[in-house]
């Protein structure tokens, strides 16, 4: 049973760490109680790609930090069926079903003019876009001030856990 990050740097203005990012989301996924074979993508683009997908996905002009993309289809069947490719006997139904949670896709050259304005690292405003791009992966949501302050209040906690306890000099 794994979590697999495919990480991806598409964009130059700011190199990105992908190891150590899809690292972070692998943690974060697996303190969030995702279980079996999941992949997810995180992907680092321009601002003119990141724009692009703005407008085509959400009606929306213009480059943003992050965008989420989770994969709604329901998971295929487990076990051994004819051609499916099953993962045989004495599993349970959610072993062997691969999970394709979405793609998290963030702008690097957005986020650093966003920690310039919040006054943090390029490296901290990537773990909270990372983490927040996850969330909204997982169901979580910040349309209302509940689920805003929710929504935070497990970033927080998340990014305490596995992004500044090991950030620490």
């Amino acid at each position: 049973m794994t979590i697999d990050v495919f990480a991806a740097d598409e964009q130059q203005a700011h190199p990105m760490d992908v190891a150590r990012w899809a690292e972070l989301a692998r943690r974060v996924l697996e303190a969030r109680g995702i279980k079996g074979e999941t992949e997810v993508s995180l992907l680092f683009v321009d601002e003119d790609a990141i724009a692009a997908l703005n407008e085509k996905f959400l009606g929306k002009s213009g480059p943003t930090d992050v965008l989420s993309f989770p994969i709604e289809d329901e998971p295929g069947p487990a076990g051994r069926s004819p051609d499916l490719g099953g993962s045989g006997p004495g599993t349970s139904p959610e072993e062997g079903v691969l999970s394709l949670l979405g793609d998290v896709v963030i702008c690097p050259t957005v986020a650093s003019r966003n920690a310039v304005a919040h006054e943090v690292s390029l490296d901290d405003e990537v773990a909270l876009l990372v983490v927040h791009g996850l969330l909204h992966l997982l169901g979580l949501d910040h349309e209302n001030e509940a689920e805003a302050e929710r929504m935070e209040a497990i970033e927080q906690e998340l990014l305490t856990r596995f992004y500044r306890v090991s950030h620490r000099a």
